[in-house]
């Protein structure tokens, strides 16, 4: 995902940040491949898990679920791997973390995991929405069948929690108060609804329930049922979207977020834009949802639409690199490493890093709508050289106004990091922000960046 990549996206890109400003771009995550979008709203920040196609996967090569963090719906902050198949010792398998599930309840968060093939759906436990989370039984919470996929979890008003999963029906149960068992039988739904497939996603409005789910194949749209009951009946209502021939799969994720509804899926429109065959390489994208007055929703284009920025984003906090509303070339990394320029805290000398790597010439990170306030003075950036390198610091695009160059040193040892403050012509006001890097090789790794006044 580089060369060929980054001359079709920046032509895409150059004709759409007029008339996308202060919108979101989809694919909304760049540097890693993304699916099944689990989003959660949890202290007014939304957490979307994700599952994660390798970059060299063929079919599904998924070994781990991911974490994206926003406050704007438009800039997402990488926070790397929240649980991997590995956490669940009972887990033949080293591929198969399907599609995820995360709720928040009594202050904890539960992650319910399927392994395909019959294995089973899982359950992790953390005390916080970040992790880590811990498997509590050490076994499969459910294990019924070879449809055991694609769990999805509802709390009504009552409190009583839906597990809700299944392909090519939909399968749910109570859980019990503990989140981690259930009380009675494993219902298989009689009024499974007209063209389900998989993926449920069920969630309550105005006193009517709603299913969303994997509608009709192959391409998937994403379809919805409606009922007065979260167990049904369930009647189809339509289609919130219609599949498309230049995607496959699909898998919805629905929220209300500060008064607006989101409908999050995914399309394959990075590895198409690099080769034309099919590969299980997919990427999570973003609309906002309509309602119609009689609780119906309308239907969308296939990912035809880009959300507005719900606030401003303040650059005088310490912002990791790995934010980005938009990316050409980088990818994240995590690296557990030895911190050799920085004296030992009581012994220790082993530092948990998520950072911006694979940076060469031309790359940049957007981050959108930036409110410089009355003006910087100057930019502190955190960098580990490997041959050096600059930080071109643009507003607008990539191509505008340049307010600053940091400088990189080229020292040739990644693993060493420092803070280079450079000084950045005033500005004000709100605007896109640009770091597009420059030089040749592998130029550094990128960990965080802060303006000062």
């Amino acid at each position: 995902m580089k060369r060929i990549y980054k001359k079709l996206a920046l032509s895409v890109f150059m004709m759409g940040v007029i008339c996308l400003k202060a919108k979101s771009q989809n694919p909304i995550i760049q540097t890693k491949f993304t699916a099944d979008p689990a989003p959660l709203v949890h202290n007014d920040t939304v957490f979307l898990y994700t599952g994660h196609d390798e970059d060299d996967a063929f079919g599904f090569k998924m070994r781990n679920w991911l974490l994206y963090t926003s406050t704007d719906m438009v800039n997402w902050t990488d926070q790397g791997v929240v649980a991997s198949l590995k956490d669940f010792e009972w887990v033949p398998n080293d591929n198969g973390a399907w599609a995820s599930h995360c709720i928040e309840r009594n202050g904890k968060f539960y992650l319910y995991c399927p392994m395909p093939g019959g294995v089973g759906i899982g359950v992790l436990v953390s005390d916080s929405p970040y992790g880590p989370f811990k498997d509590p039984i050490g076994k499969p919470l459910i294990k019924n069948s070879d449809h055991d996929i694609d769990p999805a979890v509802f709390i009504d008003d009552d409190g009583q929690a839906y597990l809700y999963w299944g392909n090519p029906k939909v399968y749910y149960v109570k859980l019990n108060d503990d989140m981690i068992s259930y009380s009675g039988k494993i219902v298989q739904d009689s009024s499974t609804p007209d063209n389900y497939q998989e993926g449920p996603w069920v969630w309550k409005r105005k006193g009517k329930y709603y299913m969303a789910y994997a509608s009709t194949c192959c391409p998937e749209g994403i379809g919805y049922a409606m009922s007065n009951s979260p167990t049904g009946p369930w009647e189809y209502k339509g289609m919130i979207m219609e599949g498309d021939k230049r995607s496959n799969g699909n898998h919805p994720g629905i929220i209300d977020y500060r008064g607006k509804p989101y409908v999050f899926g995914f399309n394959y429109n990075i590895l198409k834009q690099t080769m034309s065959k099919h590969y299980e390489r997919r990427s999570i994208c973003l609309e906002e949802l309509t309602y119609n007055a009689d609780g119906t929703l309308q239907k969308h284009l296939f990912w035809s639409k880009n959300v507005m920025q719900v606030g401003a984003f303040d650059p005088y906090d310490r912002i990791e690199a790995e934010t980005m509303a938009w990316s050409e070339g980088v990818k994240t990394e995590f690296a557990t490493e030895w911190e050799r320029n920085i004296a030992w805290d009581k012994g220790k000398k082993i530092a948990d890093r998520l950072f911006v790597t694979s940076i060469h010439n031309g790359d940049y990170i957007k981050v959108q709508g930036v409110d410089f306030s009355d003006g910087p003075k100057a930019i502190e950036v955190s960098v580990a050289s490997l041959y050096g390198g600059e930080i071109e610091v643009r507003v607008g695009n990539i191509g505008g106004p340049l307010i600053g160059t940091v400088n990189i040193d080229a020292k040739g040892q990644g693993d060493i990091w420092k803070t280079v403050t450079a000084p950045v012509n005033d500005i004000k006001d709100v605007h896109d922000l640009f770091f597009v890097f420059r030089g040749e090789k592998d130029l550094f790794n990128f960990d965080w960046w802060k303006f000062t006044k």
